[in-house]
């Protein structure tokens, strides 16, 4: 089982390199491979493809490589921040541009901000729903000023930690329900 962490933000100095990596870290000793994808080393254009994402006929060589790329995960972890109470644009982009290959496809949340990347979320959640994904209902929500983040990132105890337990445990769980073909095949 193949689960694409989403890191959907691309400023510079963004805390989300942390939060991604301690989720990385963390999804080290599971059965489950669990990969990095930056969306700072996707250099998607806005939307402009001629026809709606949901025909699949892609005309611009990077969205194909997107496209690609997508299909081959079973699973999908967001890490987003919270900007002005909703999603990245970037992140929002990256989503828009594809429909299929996201579709059937379990999606789990880690947010971060002022109020823990709360209104981020709900909104993925929506997005998620349109795209054809089963969202997890439990997520992780840091706060910057919470006793969750120390020097070095994420710090490594508290509730959070159990959170994102829970994320990894639904998601893997859902991937199992909705695409035994895969499971199966990866166990042979």
């Amino acid at each position: 089982m193949r689960i694409g962490v989403i890191l959907g933000s691309v400023r510079q100095g963004r805390k989300g390199e942390g939060v991604a990596r301690w989720v990385l870290e963390s999804a080290s000793t599971r059965e489950a491979t669990y990969e990095l994808i930056d969306l700072a080393e996707h250099e998607l254009p806005h939307l402009a493809e001629p026809m709606p994402p949901m025909m699949g006929k892609y005309i611009d060589e990077r969205t194909k490589a997107w496209a690609h790329l997508i299909d081959g995960y079973d699973a999908f972890i967001i890490v987003t921040a919270e900007y002005n109470h909703g999603i990245p644009g970037v992140l929002k982009n990256a989503l828009d541009h594809l429909y299929a290959e996201w579709g059937g496809k379990p999606i789990g949340f880690v947010g971060y901000g002022v109020v823990g990347g709360a209104r981020a979320i709900d909104q993925l959640r929506v997005l998620a729903g349109v795209l054809g994904m089963a969202d997890v209902q439990p997520d992780v929500q840091l706060q910057l000023w919470s006793p969750a983040f120390d020097d070095t990132g994420v710090a490594a105890e508290g509730p959070h930690v159990a959170a994102l337990a829970s994320v990894f445990d639904a998601v893997e769980d859902w991937t199992r329900l909705l695409r035994p073909n895969t499971v199966a095949a990866e166990q042979n």
